[in-house]
């Protein structure tokens, strides 16, 4: 327990208090400040104890716990604030505005032979039987339809 101790310079206080209190800064990163201004030992003889600093930052113990092992695997503060860096580019989406198109232009016509209306599934097997898409569910198909009001009844 004594090698978790966080003491903080004059420097690194300060850097952690104008984060705080200045500036637009997510809600999540302020906290995680809060929580080490509070769990800072220097020139102090009486520390917070961490069912206190739960109470006064509205937060639990393990968030508490997990937000110091991150400080202390921190280079530096600044590293310590800044979110990290998204790994994966963010997936295009499959339904583009043609897709869209072509999927109310099916719900609007003729179903095939041998069914009385167009299904969820049939259109989305139908997509896919086009070449509109590689590969469609039909909750996905319902979502379109329910943003455009179409009904299939």
């Amino acid at each position: 327990m004594e090698n978790k101790i966080i003491t903080l310079s004059e420097d690194q206080r300060k850097e952690l208090e104008n984060f705080a209190k200045n500036g637009v800064h997510n809600a999540h990163l302020i906290t995680r400040a809060k929580v080490i201004l509070a769990l800072d030992r220097s020139n102090k003889k009486e520390h917070l104890r961490v069912g206190r600093i739960c109470e006064q930052i509205g937060i639990s113990r393990t968030t508490i716990y997990k937000v110091r092992e991150a400080f202390l695997k921190a280079p530096n503060v600044i590293a310590f604030l800044t979110r990290k860096k998204r790994e994966t580019p963010p997936v295009e989406p499959k339904i583009t505005g043609e897709v869209e198109a072509h999927i109310i232009a099916l719900a609007c016509s003729e179903p095939p032979q041998g069914y009385a209306k167009w299904t969820l599934r049939l259109l989305a097997k139908r997509c896919v039987e086009l070449n509109y898409v590689d590969s469609l569910s039909h909750p996905s198909v319902l979502r379109v339809l329910k943003k455009r009001s179409i009904s299939l009844i």
